[in-house]
């Protein structure tokens, strides 16, 4: 079946939430935000590409910082109105040099760091 990207549910700004996570070790990396365009424009360069709701235009990850995501699979869940960007991470995901955006935890009520900053090589 050919992919129609008219067929996904986007939110009243044009947009659809995308979840990245390694492909080869199923770590959670970040969430971003894609259109109907960067859809389109990861699907055919295989460099993931996201929409900036602060910056209002795209931005492709690691264009600046180095930290590339490349594509391996992209995957639509159940209602079409989510998608799961599974990648190659090279380097850190977080714009705070962590691996993950998801370095916080709470446990027992409080709130733990449980990833530091990579460090620069």
């Amino acid at each position: 079946m050919t992919f129609d990207p008219a067929t996904l549910t986007f939110d009243q700004n044009g947009l659809i939430p995308c979840i990245a996570q390694e492909a080869e070790t199923g770590e959670v990396l970040m969430l971003a935000w894609m259109n109907a365009e960067a859809v389109a424009r990861t699907l055919e360069t295989g460099r993931v590409t996201y929409w900036s709701r602060s910056r209002q235009a795209f931005w492709i990850k690691g264009e600046s910082s180095g930290h590339v995501q490349t594509l391996v699979e992209l995957r639509l869940d159940c209602d079409r109105d989510c998608l799961l960007a599974l990648v190659q991470q090279t380097g850190p995901a977080c714009h705070t040099n962590r691996r993950s955006c998801f370095y916080t935890a709470l446990r027992d009520g409080q709130e733990t760091e449980i990833m530091t900053p990579l460090r620069d090589a």
